[in-house]
């Protein structure tokens, strides 16, 4: 099973109609994807891993906000964040940077949801290559990700 359908068949369980789609376009970028897909940079949701006290934390936002590390901290209750390394975050994701999907992830890890992407009715995430990506509605992303709401920048 290819990385699309392995995020189509986690996304088909919660019966929500969501459709991974396939561009021929790079989304490898919020930029990018945001040319490709004919949206504002904001309505991209980019998933980022921090170390957080060395244990690593997603975090989606909107992409044309910066995650604000004093506000990760004090959110985590921790002193150090720092953006994880692209080795780290492909074997705690399963994902590529520039693809990294918050779903269907090998393990389960805290998931923090910017408030910055409540200003839109659909965003749209990587869905696990940097040619594709998952529209979704708020309340659809916290119901597939399990994260939590939380003002990051």
């Amino acid at each position: 099973m290819d990385v699309v359908e392995k995020v189509q068949s986690y996304l088909d369980q919660y019966n929500m109609g969501l459709e991974v789609t396939v561009l021929e376009e790079s989304t490898s970028t919020c930029e990018l994807a945001a040319e490709a897909l004919n949206v504002e940079v904001g309505q991209i949701a980019k998933t980022l891993v921090f170390l957080a006290g060395g244990q690593p934390v997603l975090v989606v936002a909107s992409g044309d906000n910066r995650v604000k590390s004093s506000k990760l901290k004090k959110r985590l209750g921790v002193s150090k964040v720092r953006l994880a390394d692209p080795e780290t975050v492909r074997r705690v994701t399963g994902y590529s940077v520039g693809g990294v999907c918050p779903v269907a992830l090998p393990e389960k890890l805290p998931i923090l949801l910017d408030n910055s992407m409540r200003r839109f009715t659909v965003v749209y995430a990587a869905a696990g290559t940097p040619n594709s990506a998952l529209p979704v509605t708020m309340e659809q992303l916290e119901k597939i990700t399990g994260g939590e709401w939380a003002d990051l920048r």
